[in-house]
């Protein structure tokens, strides 16, 4: 008698196969489940590179496609260290802002100088 961790069912196809652990079926085929078992994984295999040396000659016989690909890429990279640099500097510029209202002796002037530049140059003028 087997119980339910000694079997693994297996669907195929609409019908149903119990597998024992010891990898054979109830009438004791495993090299035929060994062989189907690679001729599927061959097929998976096969039809995953055909796929992608596909795609791959397909794109290298578009050079529009690979440029708009290219420019689309440069554009988004571009947005992206642009918005990441403004949050960067307004997170320095906002911390510098507090620690020049802490009035510190030395390090307070400084910053306070930084500060007074750099709104300087966002509004246009001449420091």
């Amino acid at each position: 008698m087997s119980t339910k961790n000694d079997k693994m069912e297996k669907v195929d196809k609409g019908t149903t196969m119990t597998i024992k652990k010891d990898g054979q079926d109830e009438n004791g085929n495993e090299k035929k489940l060994l062989d189907d078992m690679h001729r599927r994984i061959t097929e998976m295999a096969n039809q995953m590179e055909r796929v992608q040396i596909a795609d791959y000659v397909q794109l290298l016989n578009s050079p529009r496609k690979i440029i708009f690909t290219n420019i689309v890429a440069g554009i988004s990279r571009g947005v992206g260290i642009a918005i990441g640099f403004t949050f960067f500097a307004s997170t320095i510029l906002y911390i510098l802002q507090a620690l020049g209202a802490l009035n510190l002796p030395i390090v307070g002037d400084y910053i306070a100088e930084v500060v007074k530049y750099v709104k300087a140059q966002l509004e246009g003028r001449a420091y």
